[in-house]
């Protein structure tokens, strides 16, 4: 059984590994100041930001999902934005990745967000394959400078 919570400051050593985790999927390598300000503002839920994490029956975290409430022209309540969701390979297949993305519903139902969406890569089929049984693709394309 898993159990989805906010992140919380005993959380770092947990945290650490899955975010790194996170980061090498995408070919990312944020500094150690970007990692210790992401933490700490996902802590306070600051900037609007706010994170989760998945435990699992022993007490693991095996999951976190980060989201980032902000304002839209399109609407007077906010969106939430699904910006980083990762579940351990040891994890993976445990219904964490779906635990975590239903938390993210209830948070932003909690706060009276009109949306959550979020992104990914194409090549990444097995994420895909939860994503389209929890959501909906749209047919907007990113871009970026």
């Amino acid at each position: 059984m898993t159990t989805v919570r906010p992140v919380r400051e005993e959380d770092r050593d947990g945290w650490l590994p899955l975010w790194h985790g996170y980061n090498d999927f995408y070919r990312n390598d944020p500094t150690e100041e970007v990692t210790r300000a992401t933490f700490r503002r996902l802590c306070e839920g600051s900037d609007g930001l706010f994170g989760l994490v998945a435990e699992d029956d022993e007490g693991r975290l095996v999951g976190l999902a980060h989201l980032v409430f902000h304002p839209s022209t399109w609407t007077t309540a906010s969106y939430c934005y699904l910006e980083d969701l990762f579940v351990l390979r040891e994890g993976r297949g445990s219904g964490a990745g779906r635990a975590l993305i239903e938390g993210a519903y209830a948070e932003a139902d909690r706060r009276g967000a009109d949306r959550v969406y979020w992104h990914t890569q194409q090549y990444n089929a097995p994420a895909r394959s939860l994503y389209d049984a929890v959501g909906h693709a749209t047919s907007f394309v990113v871009y970026e400078r």
